[in-house]
């Protein structure tokens, strides 16, 4: 199946199996709120999804444990009779769990305790022992089971892919309550999108040969894991004898569920998935990567995490936040720090920001000094600019941020700016606020302007639709994008508007100090003769207040002014709206 028709069928995918698991929500209508839905059928989804993995080899299972349950250790033994790197070692099944309504909770429990500690460390974190209890109580228990037991309710991976359940995992999230969504939309990437930065990634990149070290990947605030797995994927193939190790960390436990229980699935080592919150209590201290994919929220505080974040900005370089800290109401930048931190001297980074990491903050504040530390370094190495309506909880401006601390010698000291902000498709359905997609023409195009790395406008004509998609590239030079901010002081005036002096020099006047960003590439004392001295002859430069700043005004670079009309045009459309204007008035007012 090729990259188009895996993002088409998603939307299909996601309503029909999240549709059928949602209706599970009758069954504990009045036992649960609304909004609690989720702390039931989100648990439930995975553990299904574990025991139809595991059907096909329970007998296996079975008969080896009785083989090896007197072993002090015989979890290597359960695991390859299993196929998987989890087990249940319980003589149950959701069919003859159903089919003992009279003592459904004690058959449940020792279903749910059959299975490997792995698995129970993911129930743990979901709080889902509680709710045996609460859903037994409330009667609710057995038509919940009989519910997942549904010739339609089958998991399996055969038949529904690890992405695609990460999708219906995720669009169930979303419907759970207004918070949920809220945090689901955080990290809620789109396949299209995360193709494209897959593609940016490893464009050009080799992963053939012997000699090739396995690579590795981490997400830093992972969701689902989707984008790891998309990943994988594109890594897989482009050559299906790589290797690739996945890490990622989520501080959602129910999120974090669904990735790690995902990565048992898949056979990867389930201790590369970690959870807690990655500003303040980071798991992979000390770790760095060969690639960083990751889109983490924005638009959300981080006052909960503030203190031990100073802390470590205190440490200088010794920590992630040491060049500077963004302000309290958005902190998607400590994410960008934390990534850059834990890149590998080879490594590249593509990472999700809204459009206020571009240009928010004065020089010398700390987003502006976030930026100035990482193109002074010459890691930023392109940025693209997504189309609106691209993601499913959200309509603004989107940027992936290309990170490659070793940039090709062509890139050096240059930054690549693309706008791909119209080089989409309509989708024929929406799904929320997502109405556009990334097809593979759009991501060749896209590729296709950073591979070149040149000023240019790239088209492609959809013959089939009458549409021509249009992606714009600018190269600039870094030091483009910086300037210092000088302060301009004006002399004080006695009463007879002579300039007071102390010292011997000029006092300033407060009210009338003034400031000019000068561009990094202009001489200081040029710009201020030409510009200011021409209107303020007496004015001068507080030399101790300059700050250099950096901004990336991507509108600005590619914002196309609109044609004029000829004023012939314009005065024969006066001259005829007034002909009309007159013959209207002759019709009602007579001659």
């Amino acid at each position: 199946m090729d990259t188009n028709e895996k993002i088409k069928i998603v939307g299909t995918n996601i309503q029909e199996k999240a549709n059928l698991i949602w209706n599970v929500a009758n069954s504990l209508f009045g036992a649960y709120k609304p909004h609690e839905y989720g702390l039931v059928i989100l648990p439930m989804v995975v553990i299904k999804r574990f025991h139809d993995c595991l059907l096909p080899t329970r007998e296996k299972v079975l008969t080896t444990y009785e083989k090896v349950k007197q072993l002090a250790v015989k979890d290597g033994f359960l695991r390859t009779a299993s196929g998987y790197r989890f087990y249940n070692i319980s003589q149950y099944t959701f069919e003859r769990l159903k089919a003992d309504p009279e003592n459904i909770k004690a058959n449940f429990e020792a279903y749910i305790n059959g299975f490997s500690d792995n698995v129970i460390d993911i129930l743990a974190n979901m709080g889902f022992f509680m709710q045996i209890e609460r859903m037994a109580d409330a009667g609710v228990l057995y038509q919940v089971i009989s519910d997942f037991t549904a010739d339609n309710a089958d998991m399996n991976p055969e038949k529904i892919s690890a992405i695609d359940m990460g999708y219906v995992f995720e669009n169930l999230v979303q419907r759970f309550s207004e918070s949920y969504a809220e945090e689901a939309g955080a990290h809620f990437t789109s396949r299209d999108i995360i193709y494209l930065m897959c593609d940016l990634l490893t464009m050009n990149e080799d992963f053939s040969g012997e000699d090739v070290p396995a690579k590795t990947v981490y997400d830093m605030a992972m969701g689902t894991s989707q984008m790891l797995t998309c990943m994988e994927e594109r890594v897989h193939a482009l050559d299906k004898e790589a290797e690739i190790i996945c890490y990622g960390q989520e501080i959602n436990p129910f999120t974090f569920g669904i990735a790690k229980a995902d990565m048992l699935i898949r056979g990867g080592d389930p201790e590369n998935m970690q959870f807690g919150d990655t500003l303040n209590a980071d798991k992979f201290k000390g770790y760095t990567f060969d690639y960083i994919i990751s889109n983490p929220p924005f638009g959300i505080n981080w006052k909960r995490e503030a203190a031990d974040v100073e802390k470590e900005h205190k440490l200088g370089d010794a920590g992630r936040f040491g060049v500077g800290l963004p302000q309290k109401s958005d902190g998607q930048m400590l994410f960008l720090l934390n990534g850059i931190a834990k890149l590998k001297d080879t490594g590249r980074m593509a990472i999700i920001q809204n459009g206020s990491a571009l240009f928010t903050g004065d020089a010398g504040s700390g987003p502006s000094e976030i930026r100035r530390y990482i193109i002074e370094n010459d890691w930023l190495d392109a940025i693209v600019q997504l189309p609106n309506d691209s993601f499913y909880n959200t309509g603004i401006a989107t940027y992936v941020w290309i990170i490659s601390k070793n940039k090709p010698e062509t890139h050096r000291e240059r930054i690549l700016l693309i706008d791909a902000s119209k080089c989409c498709e309509a989708r024929r359905r929406p799904i929320g606020k997502k109405r556009v997609d990334i097809t593979e023409s759009c991501r060749n195009l896209i590729t296709q302007a950073y591979g070149e790395y040149k000023s240019a406008i790239f088209t492609k004509d959809l013959d089939d639709q009458k549409t021509v998609l249009t992606c714009k590239s600018k190269v600039l030079d870094i030091i483009s994008l910086g300037y210092n901010k000088i302060t301009i002081e004006s002399p004080l005036l006695d009463a007879d508007g002579n300039i007071e002096l102390k010292k011997g020099k000029p006092i300033a006047d407060p009210s009338k100090r003034d400031t000019e960003n000068v561009p990094l590439n202009e001489d200081i004392d040029v710009y201020f003769k030409r510009q200011v001295l021409s209107y303020n002859p007496n004015a001068w430069i507080d030399r101790n207040k300059t700050k250099v700043g950096y901004e990336i005004p991507m509108t600005r670079f590619f914002y196309e002014f609109p044609s004029l009309e000829s004023s012939d045009n314009i005065i024969d459309e006066l001259r005829s709206l007034r002909e009309g204007l007159m013959s209207s008035l002759v019709e009602v007012l007579g001659q």
